[in-house]
């Protein structure tokens, strides 16, 4: 039988090469439902590319159209909304899919603990697409959690890497979202700059896979052949490699519990000059202390965490703050988080909410006026 998948956020980096994978093997899948936001022509050729029976466009058909977008005979959903927008169609799309391939962080970073819950509740298989988790999925043995020491998320460091503090200071928007390995949207390229991605990724592995913050190390990869590792007791350390190649995790996702061909690119390990490690430098790449001040802190200071981020991120793009600024945003959210309670989505949303109010305030009296100033010079 063919599997019943369903894409949300079909239009994105993440969703076309969704399209690709399920395109190169048309005997495998059904496609049910395919969404997007507001670009209806491009929502038209996927659906079209992969026979899909329904298309949701949020913008035309409305907010609670793409909620309940996944229907009860779907075997795999894609979740690839970005940012917390995605969250409601995420866990209408738990309470009715066998699995759910998750791509993007915000909803694992900002409530965690009610998407797991929900997945238990209607016994929903989590599966994560992230290239990093999704490398920790496959070598992360659950019946050999005693003896697991550390998960290791590795890190390209994106286009900065090599950069001094001075230079990172004066980085523009172009040159953020230059990232070396990967083609990916612009919000999450300036992640990578920043290293925010990696912070978030952090919280994410602890959502996940239940592990301590201690427990979760993060090293600098340049070549991103090594997506991440899992470290046993016993001193082995098991990796998974590939092709710096979306479509490899995602074909993983999209056949699990088997295995697919994907016409994604193949990894050479003969023409691999070498492999290089190293650990992140703090000082340059601050994001990352964040993240673990965070979850010892708790859920909402990741909340917090990550709708400042996205607010701050956007800002960025938009030329109204500078790089740093980013971080300068992030900090000012953390010394005044919201006292909600995080126990439904409505609170969730109510929270983020706030932080966002509470930033955008913040840019518009603080920073670009600042930004303004600069730019007449």
């Amino acid at each position: 039988m063919k599997k019943r998948v369903s894409i949300l956020g079909a239009t994105g980096s993440i969703g076309q090469s969704c399209a690709d994978v399920i395109a190169s093997a048309p005997d495998a899948f059904e496609v049910c439902t395919v969404t997007a936001h507001e670009n209806e022509d491009a929502l038209e050729a996927v659906a079209r590319r992969l026979k899909a029976r329904r298309t949701v466009l949020s913008s035309r058909d409305g907010r609670e159209a793409l909620e309940q977008a996944v229907q009860p005979d779907t075997d795999l959903t894609v979740a690839a909304i970005s940012g917390i927008a995605g969250l409601r169609p995420l866990m209408h799309a738990i309470k009715n899919s066998k699995a759910v391939a998750i791509a993007n962080k915000e909803p694992l970073v900002a409530a965690g603990a009610l998407v797991k819950a929900a997945a238990v509740e209607y016994d929903t298989q989590i599966l994560p697409i992230d290239s990093e988790h999704n490398a920790v999925f496959q070598v992360f043995n659950p019946a050999q959690r005693a003896g697991i020491r550390r998960i290791i998320l590795t890190a390209s460091g994106g286009p900065f890497r090599t950069w001094s503090l001075d230079e990172i200071k004066k980085a523009t928007p172009e040159q953020a979202v230059a990232h070396p390995n990967w083609d990916m949207g612009a919000k999450i390229s300036v992640d990578s700059a920043s290293m925010m991605n990696k912070a978030l990724e952090v919280i994410e592995a602890h959502v996940l896979f239940d592990m301590p913050a201690e427990q979760i190390d993060v090293l600098i990869h340049p070549q991103s052949v090594v997506h991440s590792m899992v470290e046993y007791a016993d001193g082995s350390i098991l990796a998974q490699m590939g092709a710096s190649d979306m479509r490899t995790p995602i074909a993983y996702a999209l056949a699990w519990p088997g295995r697919m061909n994907t016409p994604g690119q193949r990894l050479d390990l003969a023409k691999m000059a070498g492999l290089n490690f190293e650990t992140p430098d703090w000082e340059r790449f601050p994001a990352l202390r964040l993240a673990y001040e965070c979850l010892q802190k708790g859920p909402m200071a990741c909340l917090t965490l990550n709708a400042a981020n996205e607010v701050a991120v956007a800002a960025f793009l938009a030329g109204k703050i500078t790089f740093p600024d980013i971080l300068c945003t992030i900090k000012f959210a953390l010394g005044q988080e919201p006292d909600i309670s995080l126990d439904t989505i409505d609170s969730v949303e109510k929270a983020d909410g706030i932080v966002r109010a509470r930033v955008s305030t913040y840019i518009k009296d603080e920073l670009s006026p600042s930004m303004m100033k600069v730019k007449a010079v």
